[in-house]
């Protein structure tokens, strides 16, 4: 499956982590078992502290995959979708 790089970012005054509501149906949006049922693995995810920016690391089979996934995260700010791919393969073809 294809890898993806998630980076969804909202503003400080959007921020769903301080909602007593929001912030746990994101995290629980974000669990493996219910990513899988909208077809995404994620394989690793982050927030940067004071940033109010979280990155995915994640496989699907498109990237509007991915966006429908993201969706409730559209609704607090930002959400972009990145093409990857791993280290290994980069060195194999020899370019980023």
């Amino acid at each position: 499956m294809p890898l993806f790089v998630v980076k969804h970012q909202h503003s400080a005054e959007t921020c769903p982590a301080g909602d007593p509501q929001m912030g746990p149906m994101l995290l629980q949006h974000l669990s493996k078992p219910n990513a899988s049922q909208f077809g995404v693995d994620i394989r690793s995810e982050a927030v940067v502290d004071g940033q109010h920016t979280l990155y995915l690391v994640a496989e699907a089979d498109a990237p509007e995959t991915i966006e429908a996934f993201m969706a409730p995260f559209a609704q607090a700010g930002s959400v972009e979708v990145l093409a990857a791919s791993p280290c290994e393969q980069v060195v194999a073809r020899a370019a980023c």
